[in-house]
């Protein structure tokens, strides 16, 4: 008997360090993500982890669990996220919910999946409100357009298994069952075969539904073409636009069988969830037709209003006190296109099948003052990584070995500073410093957060860092950009205000000698290789120039004297100057023959407005049908030639230089602050 005591106590206390180890997790979880500290002491206040949307606990069963120990005033549950945050109304509630709550074993009710409860008393519970979004231009859903009879006449008309030898018999895709009317629509070219109708047009039992339409005026033209897809939970539909030209300007969708969220997105960024009811009828014109991609999300559960659970359509906020979890069931969708057979002639030229090749860059003039230098900036760098950060940060990955070295170097519980950090690359490096980055595109400084480090949005030339705090500073990549010898002097000096006495500072730039001691750089090798490796100058494209105004002059100088450092502005390396002032456009993977130039990038899966910096070329497939449209987005950039970054930073009296060095196409420096 007292061997059995023994041992039983034995495993309630093993149980009792695995909750407490879970619970120290939770916390280091939490301020990772929240930036919100778990305390010693009761509140009345908890976050609750392993009850959260992102891991199937709905909101409805959250509350009965917890409504059992107290009257709450508040439960918040971020989307996304395997924990929630519950306020009671008092401390004495609260401690009771923790006391009969950690460490607890409690059931999925959507799933049967059982999950274990570990809690936290916190501060106070605060997360941002949401913000109201609208719907997309020119989007709109007509809730109960059909009756529910209507509906399933309209379900029952479909013959999955009945013509599979017909030709708009079934089609089994990886990600869901699809049947086409009239015309079929195919899916590697998001286009129709114009001159092979399907046999027998649409169904019959869609005429009346159609005629309702046209009379309503959510159409203009009778569609001709129907695609049937019948979505089972966990399945979905990549983002995309339906092609210009294939189709006139109304698309209209019916959704039968459950709702569904969908998923709009605006070429900046700029994201619409939006809940589609049963029986409701979307219809897409204009920007949201054109402009904007739709697409499903494949998951078996969509994170709705709670308070809309059932009733009218909106879209989906953040509204962490409002969110729930929504169980779907097998969907149908109808969707109706108009084949169209004139080219399009939208007011969207940049994402416009029809009208591609009629636009072209502008090029800028060189900047003559600081104003100009300036707006040079913003719509040739800053404005560019806003649109490209997706992107660029997937090609981003890979940190450089001399500057994963220069970090290790540090002593430990350096203060570090990352003045250009992009997606933070370097930020996670040393896990013995403290390092915080900044950027000047926010979309980059998002990335940084989603991966959990501390960023924040700046200008490299103001800096809001007590001046001598840093232990040590990194510029990787980020004085290039900027258009005056001035303004990249004073880069150069704030990272100097940055450092103490004795700290030093790391800086790489891009280097007019793509080719150095007779070895090519890798940018230069991997003109004919693989797409997108990770190099710091990788432009993800090559492409013919869009100009012919560079200057055909390869001599470079390499021996820079101080006295050019008289006359900032004059710095041309041995090249010629910019012919007529403006700014040539770089061929990818050449050697350089202008010290400034815009350098294109080739954005991959998205598509932009057109912009000054923006240009579109016809990215060729497999096939004149896999053609397809794609931004180029041109930076801005000046190339150092050898000795010259070297150069600059000896002219300032406050740092010395402790190296200086070439690493695969870059000229690189260390600066030790004096």
């Amino acid at each position: 008997m007292e061997a059995k005591t023994s041992e039983d106590h034995l495993k309630v206390q093993k149980m009792k360090k695995k909750v407490l180890r879970k619970q120290v997790r939770a916390q280091h979880t939490l301020m990772r993500h929240e930036g919100i500290k778990c305390i010693s002491y009761a509140t009345q206040s908890l976050v609750i982890a392993n009850a959260g949307l992102g891991n199937g606990m709905s909101r409805q069963q959250l509350f009965r669990i917890l409504e059992e120990y107290g009257a709450m005033e508040t439960l918040l549950m971020p989307p996304n996220k395997p924990y929630s945050f519950v306020k009671y109304r008092t401390t004495e509630e609260a401690k009771k919910a923790f006391n009969a709550l950690n460490g607890k074993e409690v059931t999925l009710e959507d799933c049967s999946q059982n999950i274990v409860l570990y809690i936290n008393f916190v501060e106070k519970v605060s997360l941002p409100s949401a913000v109201p979004t609208s719907l997309p231009p020119g989007l709109m859903v007509i809730e109960k357009i059909i009756s529910p009879e209507e509906e399933r006449r309209m379900l029952e008309s479909i013959d999955w298994k009945g013509d599979e030898d017909t030709q708009n018999a079934q089609k089994t895709l990886k990600h869901r069952r699809v049947k086409h009317f009239g015309y079929e629509f195919r899916y590697d070219n998001n286009n129709v075969d114009k001159d092979k109708p399907l046999p027998g047009g649409l169904p019959e039992i869609c005429n009346t539904f159609l005629e309702k339409c046209l009379k309503q005026g959510y159409i203009k033209h009778k569609p001709d073409q129907l695609t049937v897809n019948q979505y089972e939970p966990g399945q979905g539909i990549p983002p995309h636009t339906d092609t210009h030209s294939a189709f006139e300007d109304e698309i209209i969708s019916l959704s039968l069988g459950a709702e569904i969220v969908m998923d709009f997105k605006h070429p900046d960024g700029h994201t619409v969830a939006i809940l589609l009811p049963r029986c409701s009828l979307l219809v897409m014109t204009g920007e949201s037709r054109y402009l904007w991609t739709h697409g499903i999300t494949p998951r078996k559960y969509d994170v709705i209003q709670a308070s809309e659970l059932g009733q009218k359509v909106r879209t989906i906020t953040a509204d962490v006190g409002d969110l729930t979890l929504n169980r779907r069931e097998t969907r149908t969708s109808f969707t109706f296109r108009k084949v169209r057979r004139s080219p399009c002639n939208c007011i969207y030229p940049s994402v416009c099948d029809s009208q591609k090749g009629q636009q072209r860059l502008v090029q800028p003039s060189f900047p003559q003052n600081e104003r100009e230098a300036s707006k040079l900036e913003q719509e040739y760098v800053h404005k560019v990584y806003e649109e490209i950060a997706t992107h660029f940060s997937s090609t981003r990955h890979s940190p450089w070995p001399r500057i994963v070295e220069f970090l290790r170097s540090l002593p430990r519980g350096s203060i570090v500073a990352d003045i250009g950090c992009g997606n933070g690359k370097y930020l996670g490096i040393n896990e013995d410093l403290y390092v915080v980055g900044c950027d000047r595109s926010k979309n980059l400084v998002d990335i940084c957060g989603e991966k959990h480090f501390q960023a924040f949005v700046c200008d490299a030339l103001s800096v809001p860092i007590r001046s001598g705090s840093c232990d040590a500073c990194i510029s990787i990549a980020v004085i290039h950009h900027f258009s005056t010898a001035e303004r990249r002097l004073a880069t150069i000096r704030e990272l100097a205000r940055l450092l103490r006495p004795g700290g030093t500072a790391l800086i790489y730039v891009w280097a007019m000698e793509q080719e150095y001691k007779n070895q090519k750089s890798k940018y230069l090798k991997e003109k004919n290789g693989s797409k997108n490796k990770d190099k710091e100058m990788n432009t993800g494209t090559t492409q013919r120039p869009l100009s012919d105004q560079g200057p055909d002059n390869t001599s470079q100088n390499s021996a820079w004297s101080d006295q050019l450092l008289n006359d900032l502005k004059d710095e041309n390396c041995g090249a010629k100057p910019v012919a007529d002032f403006r700014l040539p456009v770089h061929t990818n993977r050449t050697s350089f023959h202008s010290q400034d130039l815009l350098v294109p990038w080739h954005l991959k899966g998205g598509t932009k407005k057109k912009e000054e910096s923006v240009d579109t070329v016809l990215v060729q497939g497999d096939s004149k049908e896999s053609q397809e449209l794609s931004p180029v987005f041109h930076r801005y950039y000046h190339v150092f030639c050898e000795g010259e970054l070297e150069a600059v930073c000896r002219s300032l009296d406050c740092v010395r230089v402790q190296k200086s060095y070439y690493d695969q196409g870059n000229w690189c420096v260390i600066l030790e602050k004096l």
